[in-house]
């Protein structure tokens, strides 16, 4: 089926940055066929489509990608927010008690439907029972990179530590080849794993060529501990451990020093760079100037809703930007182009996945957004790069392509009804709420 998307501001984020302001593009067969200046738009072009979408001057951009996130923590939006170390003091314990394959399941589906609507088309989730997260994200049409948590200790779905690891080795089988799940491997974190754990997913990692990915250098108690225990950093720990490389994606990375940043450049390792939570929780602000300036490739990510509430870019694009300018008392830092670049193009490249996705060029995969100006945040546009940072929000998303399928349409799913989703969501649910009073009074 051939679409034809007309009338539009077309943001291609290609390598020279190229824009369209009376743009169209062109999608056949899950693949981008063309882009261009509707003034170059031939009639046969527009006989030939199956489907015509007048974009009423509003933004298409390639579809953002969220670098790190647990997405089947639904459940937990919006409890014990204001909770001091609250991951040790009743997330890791509730998670144990009360998350079950079916709650995974009916979460990701719901969080799937909120990076959807929110212009995200691609996500990388690490968590439990991720088999039914990636069949949660291939029914909802996203495009995912799902990891199996390797942790040293008893989980929801391993009641020994480090289960995880044989469960991952299962599911880098049953999902390898996938269209659009992409299974990888996900030790939890540097000081939640020992030594030959990290490496023993690193290696497995290896041997499926996946992603590896992990939180680093997020923690006061963690730096202290590295520094303690071994005198170093956990970005040096896990460089004179052997699994800093391309495919190393190290989320946070807020209190990554000068040394550890040039670490990760010479290794070529990636950055999620999740602002929102980390303001949130009072940890600091990545030093994500310096990354960029030495050549870390950092792409955006939401982490879970648990810890930054929304699953969408658009909140952490403005806070990206405020941050780093606040940080550094620089208000030219970090302009617009440069973040949305870090959203889409940047993100794929945090993947691995750029010379498929990130870009609106002939021949890739047909992953877009389509942004309506109509809305009375969304005028003037001066800019497009900058509404999209400091005006847009996820209610200005119109339409959403994966691999060309339509999945969302006039701020809609096309494929289900949120009403619904939401309903088996709070349906599954009980027993999570029942399990989670007895932490409702903690401070």
């Amino acid at each position: 089926m051939k679409t034809l998307i007309k009338n539009v501001t077309v943001l291609t984020m290609d390598k020279e940055k190229t824009e369209y302001p009376d743009g169209y593009v062109i999608l056949d067969e899950g693949k981008i066929d063309s882009v261009g200046s509707c003034q170059d738009l031939e009639q046969r072009q527009i006989e030939s489509a199956d489907m015509c979408v007048d974009g009423e001057q509003g933004i298409v951009l390639p579809g953002m990608v969220n670098v790190h996130s647990h997405i089947a923590m639904i459940p937990f939006r919006s409890l014990g927010d204001d909770c001091p170390d609250r991951l040790r003091r009743f997330l890791f314990p509730l998670e144990l008690e009360a998350m079950t394959p079916q709650l995974v399941y009916t979460a990701t589906q719901y969080g799937a439907a909120e990076l959807l609507l929110s212009g995200v088309t691609s996500v990388l989730d690490m968590y439990y029972f991720e088999d039914q997260a990636a069949r949660a994200c291939e029914n909802m049409g996203i495009r995912a990179w799902v990891g199996e948590t390797v942790i040293g200790q008893a989980t929801c779905d391993s009641p020994k530590p480090y289960g995880g690891l044989e469960l991952c080795r299962k599911f880098l089988k049953d999902w390898s080849g996938h269209s659009r799940i992409y299974p990888f491997v996900a030790p939890h974190a540097t000081n939640t794993n020992s030594a030959e754990m990290l490496k023993a997913s690193y290696d497995l990692a290896l041997e499926f060529d996946s992603l590896y990915s992990l939180h680093v250098s997020e923690m006061d108690y963690e730096m202290d501990f590295f520094q303690e225990k071994y005198g170093k950093t956990p970005i040096e720990f896990l460089n004179d451990l052997g699994v800093l490389g391309p495919k190393t994606i190290a989320a946070h990375c807020i209190h990554a020093n000068e040394r550890d940043i040039s670490l990760l450049a010479k290794k070529n390792a990636k950055v999620a760079h999740c602002v929102v939570a980390n303001t949130k929780a009072g940890k600091g602000i990545c030093p994500v100037k310096e990354m960029v300036e030495q050549g870390v490739t950092v792409g955006i990510g939401s982490d879970g809703p648990s810890s930054g509430n929304t699953l969408d870019l658009f909140t952490q694009l403005r806070a990206a930007a405020c941050f780093q300018k606040t940080k550094y008392h620089d208000r030219s830092l970090f302009p617009a182009r440069q973040l949305v670049e870090m959203a889409t193009r940047g993100g794929c490249a945090v993947l691995g996945a750029e010379n498929e996705i990130g870009s609106i060029e002939a021949g890739k995969k047909a992953d877009l957004v389509l942004l309506e100006t109509g809305s009375v945040n969304m005028f003037p546009v001066y800019d497009p790069y900058s509404a999209i940072c400091y005006s847009a929000n996820a209610s200005n998303v119109h339409s959403v392509w994966v691999d060309g399928k339509k999945l969302v349409e006039d701020h809609k799913l096309t494929k289900h009804s949120l009403y619904h989703l939401r309903q088996d969501l709070e349906r599954e649910m009980g027993a999570f709420r029942r399990m989670a009073e007895k932490y409702a009074d903690i401070r």
